[in-house]
């Protein structure tokens, strides 16, 4: 007897969205990443709000994994 295991994987639509912040007479500009919620709240979403990120391109991919803390000596 074989049993055939199919991943699901949660998935949506985000949105990317540029906002502008003026300091003094330097205008900044942020990017977010708008993640749907139910791809967020889905029990094998691998972050934490406020989790620090590593974001990188690859292969024309972006690629978000969780930070590696440094440890202090």
């Amino acid at each position: 007897m074989y049993i055939r295991w199919i991943l699901l994987v949660s998935q949506g639509l985000g949105r990317i969205v540029i906002r502008y912040s003026r300091v003094g007479n330097k205008v900044y500009t942020k990017f977010f990443i708008y993640i749907p919620t139910s791809v967020a709240k889905d029990s094998s979403f691998p972050f934490k709000p406020g989790e620090r990120v590593v974001i990188r391109i690859q292969d024309n991919k972006l690629i978000v994994e969780p930070a590696e803390l440094e440890e202090k000596t």
